[in-house]
């Protein structure tokens, strides 16, 4: 209580502060005004000459709990996690050799790949996505290589079109996360530099960002397909996490207040069945369809729900009610028993639930169990018990397939159960989702059995998607001569392999007491009141 009235005074005192600042602006003439204007103007001008200097202000650098090492003893752990580093060099040499610059790789073409996530330029993906594996892997001269390419040629004045969201997880949050592994400046001042890029994403009527920004010009649009305009919510909703370090970054409250005002928005809004629509629209800042997935459009909301939480040292309450009011509905309506006795997330869609999980919905085994200590009424068994299941539907998914590697989605209907029945939800494509699952399990169990699967699919990987010019996706999981599809994904150098070596390295390294792990994968240090700015925040209170 006294606490709670302490803090509450002081933000009081700060308010007053400002708003006496602001009065002392307002009694100066216009001509003093533009004068100051004209001086700051000139300060930035300057700072932006200085190349080499450091604008940003020298925050304590959270206390970097371990991030190299995680040597296992036992020889056979050892052999199977150098097998996983071994395979990451593989990608990153050809990744090197091929397609050095652009954002993919087409490992059988042997040639540069972009999808329109990333826009028509060549932004070096899979090089900021791959920085924090390659360093916890201990693979250093090729850590730099990245960094030259980056302090050189990693440019964001670029008259291209982005995915805000895919921008935000795989660049700000590699970069941010090679930053705290490396403590190289030119990645914090690369990851600031292109958050100033999507903050005109942002410039809507409700503040809801536009899925879409033009880099260059900042003007921001939604994706054609999605309901009447609308934003999606796994994209708006999964800023939290990079956009609060960038103002620990920076002391710049900008960013910090933008992924706020989402929240409060979001809290404000009717939910059906207590369940968040994965469309909203950025105009009128009214729901679209009332589909709602834990899959693919929803999945990393809940994700950050829960990991601004933690991320906050668990002082950020506030998130962690929403995170648990959300998986309660989705307990109660989206998760079900299949006749097999699998469990399963559905999709709701059209007041029906639709018995189909997408291989994207196998992340939340490893949320549930992340999210069980501290949950309501003495329900952590509950929860871990409730990822345990979720990874053994997911294996199973893999496990009935001919190549042991799982299928974009899989039904539970009558006969058929995790198993993939359309063929355009019959490929996989170096997804990380099951071994995440498998890596937070084992985490929290040390149950053999998830090194066990691992290796299973490390195996499967190696044997099925490696070709000699890197790693490539398959299009039928249940064909024994599959096609590839001709594409190295920069989450595979990210997530995949991040995750395997992790499951195969022990617990000391990125510690989750110490580390929290972005949409991405990118491990973001947990914030101690101490020495973040937003201490002064009412919802760190």
């Amino acid at each position: 209580r006294e606490e709670e009235e302490r803090l509450r005074n002081k933000i009081r005192a700060d308010h007053e502060k400002a708003l006496e600042e602001a009065k002392e602006k307002l009694k100066k003439s216009r001509d003093e005004i533009q004068a100051e204007i004209q001086t700051e103007k000139n300060k930035v001008v300057q700072e932006l000459k200085k190349k080499d200097s450091k604008p940003l202000p020298p925050v304590p650098l959270p206390n970097l709990i371990g991030i190299n090492s995680g040597e296992p003893a036992d020889p056979d752990i050892r052999e199977k996690r150098n097998k996983i580093k071994e395979m990451m060099k593989h990608a990153w040499d050809n990744y090197r050799q091929y397609g050095w610059g652009h954002n993919e790789l087409k490992p059988i073409a042997r040639k540069g790949h972009s999808t329109n996530i990333f826009g028509n330029s060549q932004m070096g993906a899979t090089i900021v996505d791959a920085l924090d594996t390659l360093y916890i892997m201990g693979l250093h001269d090729e850590f730099r290589e990245g960094q030259e390419w980056i302090d050189k040629n990693l440019d964001f004045s670029v008259n291209s079109e982005v995915s805000v969201f895919e921008v935000n997880i795989r660049f700000i949050g590699g970069l941010l996360a090679a930053y705290y592994l490396s403590g190289q400046e030119v990645f914090k001042i690369k990851a600031v530099q292109l958050a100033g890029k999507l903050l005109p994403a942002f410039n809507t009527p409700t503040g809801i960002p536009w899925a879409m920004v033009n880099l260059k010009s900042g003007v921001g649009r939604n994706w054609g397909w999605a309901s009447a305009g609308s934003s999606i919510l796994a994209e708006f909703g999964t800023l939290h996490m990079e956009f609060v370090h960038l103002s620990y970054l920076t002391g710049d409250p900008v960013y910090y207040n933008k992924v706020m005002h989402i929240r409060k928005l979001l809290q404000k809004m009717d939910r059906p069945n207590g369940l968040y629509p994965n469309y909203l629209n950025p105009r009128t800042g009214r729901w679209g369809q009332h589909h709602t997935s834990v899959g693919g459009l929803g999945d990393s909301f809940y994700e950050y729900l829960l990991k601004a939480w933690l991320m906050s040292d668990k002082m950020d309450t506030e998130a962690r009610k929403m995170y648990d009011d959300a998986i309660e509905a989705i307990e109660k309506h989206l998760i079900r028993k299949s006749n097999g006795g699998l469990t399963f997330i559905g999709e709701w869609k059209n007041g029906h639930l639709e018995r189909k999980m997408g291989h994207l919905t196998c992340f939340a085994g490893g949320m549930f169990a992340l999210g069980a200590d501290g949950s309501r009424d003495d329900k952590a068994g509950h929860y871990l018990q409730l990822g345990a299941e979720i990874a053994h539907t997911c294996h199973e998914s893999y496990d009935r397939t001919t190549l042991k590697l799982g299928p974009e989605a899989f039904k539970f209907d009558g006969g058929v159960e995790a198993v993939a029945v359309r063929q355009n939800e019959k490929y996989y494509i170096l997804r990380p989702e099951v071994i995440e699952t498998y890596w937070y399990m084992w985490r929290f169990t040390h149950d053999p059995k998830y090194r066990q699967w691992g290796w299973e699919a490390t195996q499967a990987i190696d044997k099925y998607c490696r070709v000699s010019g890197g790693f490539s996706g398959v299009k039928d999981v249940y064909s024994s001569s599959p096609t590839y599809d001709d594409v190295q994904q920069s989450f595979f150098l990210a997530e995949t392999l991040k995750y395997l070596y992790l499951l195969f390295s022990n617990d000391d390294l990125l510690p989750l007491d110490n580390w929290v792990f972005n949409t991405e994968a990118h491990p973001l240090p947990v914030l101690h009141l101490a020495n973040t700015t937003l201490s002064g925040n009412p919802a760190y209170r």
